[in-house]
């Protein structure tokens, strides 16, 4: 027997990103595949998806349940450049998304949000009972709180054999609705369960999240420093008490990267290869970079400054942005380039600071792998501020890349980010704080490291020799499972991982 995993998410790469989640998705299913596990992604058929350049021809699968929304069905696939079988969920809501999954033109949350991952949420459950022609599962890995009804739905349904797995990628996005949409959400009736009713009320609302950490048999996340911050009050977003109680079941599973997609030895999305002791290809990347985004002049020698991240409050794009003007007034010659987007007042901000700053700032509201792959490669340094931050994937692309961060010290990031005073050369700059002072001080300690061209050079090299590949990531994953799943599956996802040859391991990545 096979080992079966069914992970689901709201967004995966390629077809739809809005940040780090779809990464880690479409990269975990994909080495779980090599170690020997069939997994599979469940997720909402986007009309972005569906129609996706790169999508495969979808085979419709009936779903014969009606979900909360209305009637659905599901497309039966393969995800791009994988072996990964791969569903979607098709509905008329989901299909009518735009651009952002998540929220409208004016940056407001959809209001039918709630329906419609409740309908993810019971398709995963008609799958799980065995309600479809897609092969049943021994674990459902559900993902953030987009999937966090599914282990509820899993007990209350008696599939009890079917372990439940939930990660939180995001603590601070919780799914948190009014009670009354309970009957609407197919919840009605369990809704009304005492122990039920406990493990969904958060504060007088119906909570997505606390229903998944609640009833699920494992809760991950994805770093352990994030692991230990959530069970405090600054960090823990009013869920640390119910995180606190499930503490025996939480496991920090660090993500890894794709090293085979981020390598600047080997990457057509950049101007030129790269690597240690191979450092012109990066001057030359330097250069499309400053031509992409419109710097003037276009000079390898004029140090650059990078920033790839969501504008939002989360990601202290509020303080960046005071704490900018002083930078680029003090230091003449550095050069900024800004990629994303996120809430409409970030965005107008750095769409200012270009025009105050015409020639030294440039900036694209979006997000393109082209220009994220090329911001990577030719900045010099990231500026990666994050009130708080899970794990923080944008960061460890740029060391891949000889690209130096500079990163608040908390989550994942002072996991993975060694600082340069801190350690034998470091990897990067930490810093503490949420003021632009704090910012300040940072960027002018690695402009000082920066003109230091010996000390600079090896904090590149140590960066690009850090090794954060998903192997070990995906190893303790299956380890997990195992522990969830009936005993019978249990051995089956054991005997995967002992079949891997120790040998094996560092090809699993190739």
């Amino acid at each position: 027997m096979q080992a079966r995993v069914l992970i689901v998410s709201s967004e995966a790469v390629p077809l739809v990103k809005t940040g780090g989640l779809a990464d880690v998705v479409t990269a975990l299913a994909v080495s779980l595949r090599r170690l020997g596990i069939d997994a599979s992604i469940l997720m909402p058929g986007y009309a972005s998806a569906i129609l996706h350049p790169q999508a495969p021809q979808w085979t419709p699968v009936a779903l014969p349940r009606s979900l909360p929304g209305g009637a659905a069905r599901l497309l039966q696939g393969t995800m791009p450049d994988t072996d990964v079988p791969l569903v979607l969920l098709d509905t008329e809501r989901f299909r009518a998304r735009g651009a952002n999954p998540y929220l409208d033109r004016d940056g407001q949350e959809f209001t039918d949000n709630a329906i419609c991952f409740a309908d993810l949420a019971n398709a995963a459950l008609a799958i799980c009972a065995g309600e479809t022609s897609i092969t049943v599962p021994h674990v459902v890995h559900a993902n953030d709180w987009h999937a966090g009804l599914i282990p509820l739905l899993l007990k209350t349904a008696g599939l009890h054999h079917i372990g439940s797995m939930l990660t939180i990628h995001n603590l601070a996005f919780q799914g948190n609705y009014p009670f009354s949409l309970a009957p609407q959400l197919g919840l009605g009736g369990v809704a009304a369960m005492p122990q039920v009713l406990a493990g969904l009320e958060y504060w007088g609302q119906l909570s997505f999240l606390k229903a998944g950490i609640t009833h699920a048999d494992c809760i991950t996340t994805v770093s352990r420093s994030y692991a230990a911050e959530m069970l405090t009050t600054r960090f823990g977003y009013g869920m640390e008490g119910v995180l606190n109680s499930r503490r025996a079941d939480l496991r920090a599973i660090p993500n890894g990267i794709d090293s085979a997609t981020w390598d600047p030895a080997n990457d057509p999305m950049t101007a030129a290869p790269f690597g240690i002791g191979n450092w012109r290809g990066k001057a030359l990347c330097k250069c499309a970079l400053q031509a992409m985004f419109g710097l003037l002049p276009v000079d390898p020698f004029m140090p650059l400054l990078g920033i790839g991240s969501r504008m939002s409050h989360q990601k202290m794009a509020d303080v960046v942005l005071q704490a900018m003007p002083a930078i680029l007034t003090r230091h003449q010659r550095l050069q900024l380039v800004v990629l994303g987007c996120g809430e409409r007042q970030y965005e107008e901000g750095f769409a200012a600071l270009m025009q105050d700053f015409p020639g030294r700032v440039g900036v694209h509201i979006g997000y393109d792998e082209p220009r994220a792959h090329a911001l990577h490669a030719g900045s010099d340094m990231l500026l990666h501020a994050s009130r708080f931050e899970p794990f923080g994937l944008t960061p460890l692309y740029a060391m891949r890349y000889g690209t130096i961060p500079i990163a608040s010290r908390v989550g994942g990031l002072s996991d993975t980010i060694n600082d340069a005073v801190e350690s034998n050369g470091g990897s990067g700059v930490l810093f503490d704080g949420e003021n632009a002072a704090d910012i300040v001080l940072a960027v002018q300690r690695s402009l000082g490291l920066y003109h230091n061209a010996a000390q600079w050079r090896t904090m590149q090299e140590n960066a690009m020799r850090i090794d954060f590949d998903w192997h070990s990531a995906a190893l303790s994953y299956v380890d997990a499972y195992a522990d969830i799943a009936d005993p019978q599956a249990a051995n089956a996802f054991r005997r995967a991982v002992r079949a891997v040859p120790v040998a094996a391991a560092a090809a699993l990545q190739a």
